[in-house]
C-alpha cells in the first residue's frame, strides 16, 4: 500500500506552479509560486538539509506512476479533527488510501480565498479525482472542472452540471427524524433542544426533521432552536464555548436533549451536558462520536446522526479507479444507508425498534419528511 501524503498549501502551490509552468500558462496565481520553487532549489544544491523538499516532491509524485488514480481532498475550513464533517471525508480518504491502495494528497482551507487555490493545486498535480468537502465550494468548482476535463471532481453537498463533476447531497432531514424521535422518547421532561451552525438551508434540513421526528412521537413537545452564526459565518463550525452556553441555559431550564449540527462547536454540547447531570443527552452529529467520547461523555451521548461522507468519498475514489465513474448528482439516505442513527454508547438500545420502524416508513413513502422548519 502506497504511504498517504498530507501536503502543506505552500507545497502545493510549488506543484501548480509547475505544471503552470510546463503548460506555458499566463495565470498570475500560476506565476507567483514559480518563483518559490526556483527558490527552493537554491539552498539544495548548497546544504544537504534543503534537499529534503525535492526528496519529498519526488515520493509525492510516486504513487501517480505506481496507483494510478490519485485522490485529493480539499477540506474546508476546520478541516480533519472536527470530529464530524471533515472527519468523515477524511475517513473515507483513509479507506479508499486502504483499501484500493491508492495514494490521498490533501488541502485545508483556512480561508475563504483557499478554496480555488487549494482545488487548482490539488488537479495540478495529478490526482484523477478532486473532492471537495462542502458546499462552499460552489463558487470555484465549475470553473476549474471545466478546466481540466481529464480530472473527476467530486463536490459533497454541492450540486454543478458537467460530465466529469460526481455532486453528492445527503438526506439529512432523514437521519435527523429518527434521532428527533430517539430524543422524545427518552425526553422525561418534554422539552428538548436543536443547535445550528450557520442559518442556512443545509443545516435547516436537520432541525426540520429533528423536530419533526420528536412531534410524531410526542406532538407537543417543546423544541428549542438557535444558530451560532448567519451564512457565511465560518465561526459557526468551530464556536464550542457558545454551544455550550446556549446548551447549558436549556438543560438548565428543563431541556434534557440537545441535538447539534455544528461541526466541531458540538464538543461544546457534550461537555454542557455532563455538567448538567444525570438525565441530561447530547445527540452528535455526521460522525459517530461516541467512539471519541471520553467515559464520561459516553453516559451522556444518546445517539449521533450519521451522515456518511466516508462512504461517499470512499465510493467516488472506487469508480475512477475501475473506470465507471459518471459526472451527476446522486443523493445518500436511509434507503441507501447514507444517513442513519448511531447505537454505539448503548444508550438507544431500548428504543432501536421504534426507530427502525420509524424508519421502515420513511424508506416506503408513508411518512415525508419536511426539508425545512417553517410550520412545524
Amino acid at each position: 500500500m502506497i504511504k498517504s501524503k498530507r501536503i502543506a498549501v505552500a507545497a502545493m502551490a510549488a506543484v501548480l506552479a509547475l505544471a503552470g509552468a510546463a503548460c506555458g500558462s499566463d495565470d498570475p496565481v500560476a506565476d507567483e509560486p514559480a518563483a518559490e520553487e526556483e527558490a527552493t532549489e537554491e539552498p539544495a544544491t548548497e546544504e544537504p538539509a534543503t534537499e529534503e523538499p525535492a526528496t519529498e516532491e519526488e515520493a509525492a509524485e510516486e504513487p501517480a506512476e505506481e496507483a494510478g488514480p490519485f485522490l485529493g481532498l480539499a477540506f474546508d475550513t476546520g478541516g480533519r479533527g472536527d470530529g464530524t464533517f471533515n472527519d468523515m471525508a477524511g475517513q473515507g480518504a483513509d479507506n479508499a488510501e486502504a483499501n484500493l491502495s491508492i495514494a490521498v494528497q490533501e488541502l485545508e482551507a483556512t480561508s475563504d480565498q483557499d478554496r480555488q487555490p487549494n482545488l487548482e493545486a490539488l488537479a495540478a498535480a495529478g490526482n484523477k479525482l478532486v473532492v471537495a468537502v462542502g458546499f462552499a465550494f460552489g463558487d470555484a468548482l465549475g470553473p476549474i472542472a471545466e478546466a481540466n476535463p481529464d480530472v473527476y471532481f467530486g463536490w459533497i453537498d454541492g450540486y454543478y452540471d458537467g460530465p466529469n463533476i460526481i455532486t453528492t447531497a445527503f438526506s439529512e432531514q432523514e437521519g435527523s427524524f429518527l434521532v428527533g424521535a430517539a430524543a422524545a422518547l427518552k425526553s422525561q421532561t418534554g422539552k428538548i433542544g436543536f443547535i445550528g451552525g450557520q442559518e442556512i438551508d443545509l443545516i435547516k434540513r436537520f432541525e426540520a426533521g429533528y423536530i419533526a421526528g420528536a412531534k410524531a412521537v410526542n406532538p407537543d413537545i417543546v423544541v428549542e432552536s438557535a444558530y451560532l452564526g448567519a451564512a457565511g459565518d465560518n465561526a459557526a463550525w468551530g464556536s464550542p464555548d457558545k454551544a455550550k452556553e446556549i446548551a447549558g441555559a436549556w438543560y438548565a431550564d428543563g431541556a434534557d436533549v440537545v441535538y447539534t449540527a455544528a461541526g466541531g462547536s458540538g464538543r461544546g454540547m457534550i461537555e454542557a451536558a455532563v455538567e448538567a447531570g444525570e438525565g441530561k443527552w447530547a445527540i452528535g452529529v455526521d460522525n459517530d462520536e461516541c467512539s471519541f467520547d471520553t467515559e464520561e461523555q459516553k453516559a451522556h451521548r444518546l445517539t449521533s446522526m450519521l451522515k456518511r461522507v466516508d462512504t461517499a468519498v470512499e465510493e467516488m475514489a472506487k469508480n475512477v479507479q475501475d473506470g465507471t465513474a459518471e459526472g451527476g448528482f446522486y443523493t445518500f439516505n436511509l434507503a441507501n444507508d447514507g444517513v442513519g442513527y448511531a447505537t454505539t454508547c448503548g444508550n438507544i438500545d431500548d428504543i432501536v425498534d421504534q426507530l427502525e420502524d420509524f424508519k421502515a416508513q420513511i424508506i416506503a413513502g408513508d411518512i415525508d419528511v419536511p426539508t425545512s422548519p417553517e410550520g412545524l
